[in-house]
């Protein structure tokens, strides 16, 4: 099996703790690193589904958009908060802050 690292999909830019810290992903390999070394949490559903997407997007099975929305969920899950360009309307797109849980 050949991963593919550099699949591409629309930026995100996350924003962690007060915005102190932000990470920016563009592709299939950055998600993975920042999923499994620098993600806040090592649980919850959506948090799972985009480590599973991002292998499937890494192996070819699906299409990288797919990662892209699975990571802004994953985001939303772990009250991080996710800017981005929604490729459907074109337009940037500001996801808030899930509130505490």
């Amino acid at each position: 099996m050949r991963l593919d690292m550099l699949r591409r999909f629309p930026t995100i830019i996350l924003v962690f703790a007060e915005g102190k810290d932000r990470k920016v992903i563009r592709t299939a390999r950055e998600a993975a690193q920042l999923l499994l070394k620098e993600w806040p949490t090592d649980d919850g559903e959506e948090f799972f589904t985009a480590v599973r997407t991002c292998l499937e997007v890494l192996t070819g099975e699906i299409e990288p958009e797919k990662l892209h929305e699975a990571i802004v969920r994953a985001a939303y899950e772990a009250g991080i908060a996710a800017i981005t360009t929604d490729h459907r309307l074109g337009v940037l797109r500001i996801y808030p802050v899930s509130e505490v849980r």
